[in-house]
């Protein structure tokens, strides 16, 4: 069994096919999930290295916007169409189709710039954050916990996530409050690429987007009948990070209402430089009695 790093770099090792219609055709494998769907991060993070295999190499990805269509079926591979929508003298713009069964799981545009001098600033990265090696891992968390869910989160992912103030696997501790932070690297080194670590972070930006709804209302993921699904995944890359150096990944959710929660991250690098900036919208349900939204 390939460990969760070989799996990572496997997955977004895409295939070209060679075939070429007006746009061009890419392959790549599922990785295994405990509940059967495809991890969202996985195909955002694919869909974007097939864009990026058709862009000049001076060009970088610097903005992408999603939309979530069908859930992915872990046991099929899954095809990338890329359509070349416009190269200009700096920018050049993809849209990215991800399919399964001839369908669309996936619908994606991103915009790539090559490098460019111009105004500078950033927000500051919080202060007093403990350090990620004083904070308990997900495999610490859940080391008593004998579930495939538990397993898979802590030891098959191939990111180690450190959650402030704590995690909620199993329950939410302390105040319901609409903020977190987590820090994240990957479990082992990744090659001297800046487009596979620009992939990766797109993959680890969907892990915990949506916590902050769930603390805000002390929903755990353990949470039984609990219904969670993500809508539409936007991005904006703002400097180069290494994904596998702890960067810290501060979340918030303006609003929940009518069965979605709104949250947005920002992600630093450990030194405070701001990497990215996350939106995404899920749909998310709480058991009571029947189906029912979110409320405060």
């Amino acid at each position: 069994m390939d460990t969760p790093m070989e799996g990572l770099l496997a997955a977004l090792d895409l295939t070209d096919t060679g075939a070429r219609t007006s746009e061009d055709i890419f392959t790549g494998p599922s990785q295994w999930m405990p509940l059967g769907r495809v991890f969202g991060g996985q195909v955002l993070a694919q869909s974007l290295v097939a864009a990026m295999r058709t862009v000049p190499d001076d060009r970088f990805v610097h903005s992408m916007h999603g939309y979530f269509l069908r859930p992915g079926d872990v046991n099929q591979p899954i095809t990338f169409s890329v359509d070349r929508i416009h190269d200009g003298r700096s920018f050049s713009t993809r849209r990215t189709q991800a399919y399964q069964d001839g369908v669309p799981i996936l619908s994606l545009i991103a915009s790539f710039q090559d490098e460019d001098e111009g105004v500078e600033h950033q927000i500051e990265m919080p202060g007093d954050i403990p350090e990620p090696e004083s904070l308990p891992s997900a495999a610490d968390a859940l080391a008593q916990v004998d579930h495939s869910i538990a397993r898979y989160w802590a030891s098959e992912r191939p990111f180690d996530i450190r959650h402030l103030p704590s995690p909620i696997y199993l329950r939410v501790n302390g105040e319901h409050t609409a903020k977190q932070a987590v820090w994240m690297k990957t479990l082992g080194v990744l090659p001297d690429d800046q487009n596979l670590h620009r992939a990766a972070l797109a993959y680890a930006s969907d892990y915990s987007i949506m916590e902050p709804v769930m603390r805000r209302h002390g929903v755990a993921w353990a949470t039984p009948g609990l219904k969670v699904a993500s809508l539409d995944h936007a991005m904006w890359w703002h400097r180069f990070g290494r994904v596998d150096e702890w960067m810290l990944y501060v979340q918030d959710s303006p609003s929940a209402q009518g069965g979605r929660g709104l949250a947005t991250g920002s992600i630093y690098s450990r030194s405070g430089l701001l990497l990215a900036t996350v939106a995404q919208e899920g749909m998310l349900r709480v058991p009571s009695g029947e189906d029912q939204p979110l409320r405060p």
